[in-house]
Formats: structure tokens, C-alpha cells, sequence
């Protein structure tokens, strides 16, 4: 099986369930039915219209729009997974320093009139060593992980791949 490269997407999975990261790094993508999606889509779309958006990075990393120089910057529809949202800033922070570029972060919330800045420290940079590590190990294993049911599955787009 030919390895598929992280992205933040994955990284964002990590934090969310183990799970759905194993599903959508091995091609059972449900986020098209997701409404949740969609509304993220949308609020991606009418927020900061007049930025340049989605600038793509070797395939891998597609960081919203640039901003502020010397920021990248992530808008997202909600706070609800913000472990999550902040992990996969800091990869796409990792991954740039990697390449030899020095950034920080503005993670926008604009529904919720809210915005974090976001560094990567050499602490997350080692802590995202074993985080991709491990994203390795369980994209990679024959069979999903079993099912860890939270309060989130029922808004989830794989609900009826886990549950059904």
C-alpha cells in the first residue's frame, strides 16, 4: 500500500477520532452528505472575500489565505473541535519551518467574532513528531480502529459507517 501524505485534514481527524481519520486516509470520504461541512464551506467562501484563498502547498498543505504578513491564517465554522484546529495550524506551521519558512497563525472563528494566534513551539514541533507518527501507524493498519463513541458522532458524516 502506497502511503498516503499527511495533511491537515488528517491531523485535524487525529484529534477528532481515530476513526474517521483511518476512514478518510483510506478513501471513505462521507464529507460531501455533511451538512456541517457545507455550512464551513459556505462561511469559508463569504469570509475574508477579498483575501487570495486556498493556496496549496506540495499537494499537502492548503492553508486558507495569507493575510498579515508573516501569518497564515485558518478559518473555521466553530470552537467545538478547537484542540483539533489548532493541532492542524501548528502542522501546517511545522510543515512550513520544515521547508525552511518561519510563520505564525490567526485562527479566525468568524461566526463567533473570535480569532486566536497561534505559534509553534519547539515543544509541539517534537509533540508533532509522535503525532505523525502515530497518524502513520493507524492510517495504515488493515482495519479501522473499533468505534469510541462521544457526544460528536451523531453530527458526524461517517455516523453510518460506525453506528448503522
Amino acid at each position: 500500500m502506497e502511503l498516503k501524505p499527511i495533511t491537515g485534514v488528517l491531523v485535524n481527524y487525529y484529534f477528532v477520532c481515530k476513526r474517521k481519520l483511518w476512514l478518510f486516509a483510506n478513501y471513505l470520504n462521507m464529507e460531501y452528505t455533511s451538512d456541517a461541512v457545507l455550512m464551513g464551506k459556505l462561511i469559508d467562501e463569504i469570509s475574508f472575500k477579498r483575501e487570495k484563498k486556498h493556496i496549496l502547498i506540495d499537494n499537502i498543505i492548503n492553508i486558507d489565505f495569507m493575510g498579515i504578513k508573516g501569518y497564515i491564517n485558518e478559518t473555521k465554522k466553530s470552537d467545538k473541535m478547537e484542540k483539533a484546529d489548532v493541532w492542524q495550524v501548528k502542522y501546517y506551521l511545522y510543515y512550513l519551518k520544515i521547508k525552511g519558512l518561519k510563520f505564525k497563525a490567526i485562527l479566525h472563528y468568524p461566526k463567533l467574532k473570535k480569532k486566536e494566534i497561534i505559534e509553534l513551539t519547539e515543544m509541539d514541533e517534537e509533540n508533532m513528531k509522535n503525532i505523525l507518527e502515530d497518524i502513520e501507524k493507524i492510517i495504515t493498519q488493515p482495519r479501522p480502529p473499533s468505534v469510541n463513541k462521544t457526544k460528536i458522532c451523531k453530527k458526524c458524516s461517517y455516523y453510518e459507517l460506525c453506528f448503522v
